[in-house]
């Protein structure tokens, strides 16, 4: 299963970029699904839905706790239903926050992902994409990633390299790391992003229920009750702020699927495609 093209995030050495001189590694996980570190040329890998009309766009980021990106079931099998259901579908290969490779490395991550929606809109027409339609969507801390770019898309980044208008119009988060708090996050994914010991302004920066206002878009946000990783409280907390804010919420809490089922038919957690699609047909 390959996409039908990738494109570059950026013209030239990416913003913040240390080195040009390291090697992507692609290695299996446990679980058997293809994972990759040491991205530092981040771009879009497109699959074409080819419609003859212009249709919206959903930028996919997978998880890994910010250390690395399950590719396959969070990405381009996802990318790949997607397409096949009329969505001009985009897996965002993101670099990842690692202060021995990138400039202001925290924000590293959300500056690519704010880049990948800036880009497409102002490419729509080239991309078959209605510029009106372009979300994001994530897994775990890629969900983190996709609702940092629906709430922080006007932070003053450091590096200052995003042109164009980069609020997503929607916002897909799947069993999301939301935040940073010491009772509801992920250790390992907040560890990554904002080191051992992160200041609380840090911590309330990247608490993403903090963050929401009447302008953060709409979100289907979906979670099983029993994940072991990533408390389910992070979506509950996360689809009340936005209801407190008046903005449309879709939340689903499923009983069992446990975390990172991903694209994966077998989980008990897989309904949740069907969910999902029926939530965007009303788009």
């Amino acid at each position: 299963m390959s996409q039908d093209r990738s494109i570059p995030l950026y013209q030239g050495n990416p913003p913040g970029n240390k080195t040009q001189d390291t090697e992507e590694t692609w290695t299996t996980s446990a679980s058997g699904s293809a994972i990759v570190t040491n991205v530092t040329v981040p771009e879009l890998w497109f699959f074409d839905s080819k419609c003859k009309q212009p249709a919206p766009a959903i930028i996919i980021c997978p998880g890994g706790g910010y250390q690395y990106q399950a590719y396959e079931h969070e990405g381009k099998q996802v990318a790949k239903w997607l397409s096949q259901l009329g969505y001009q579908a985009f897996v965002l290969k993101y670099r990842l926050p690692d202060e021995l490779l990138f400039d202001q490395a925290t924000t590293i991550p959300l500056t690519d992902a704010l880049q990948a929606i800036a880009s497409i809109r102002k490419n729509a027409s080239q991309l078959g994409v209605d510029s009106t339609k372009v979300g994001i969507m994530g897994f775990s801390a890629g969900g983190h990633l996709a609702a940092s770019a629906s709430n922080l898309f006007k932070l003053d980044l450091p590096l200052g390299s995003v042109t164009g208008n980069a609020r997503p119009d929607f916002s897909i988060l799947m069993y999301p790391v939301i935040s940073m708090s010491d009772d509801l996050t992920h250790q390992g994914s907040r560890e990554a992003l904002l080191g051992k010991q992160p200041d609380e302004k840090q911590i309330d920066l990247f608490s993403l229920e903090k963050q929401v206002t009447p302008e953060t878009p709409p979100a289907f946000i979906l979670h099983a009750q029993d994940d072991g990783s990533v408390p389910v409280e992070n979506t509950k907390q996360y689809a009340e702020a936005l209801r407190k804010a008046n903005v449309p919420v879709q939340e689903i809490i499923l009983p069992r699927g446990g975390h990172g089922f991903g694209f994966r038919k077998e989980s008990p957690a897989f309904e949740w495609t069907r969910h999902l699609e029926k939530w965007l047909k009303n788009l």
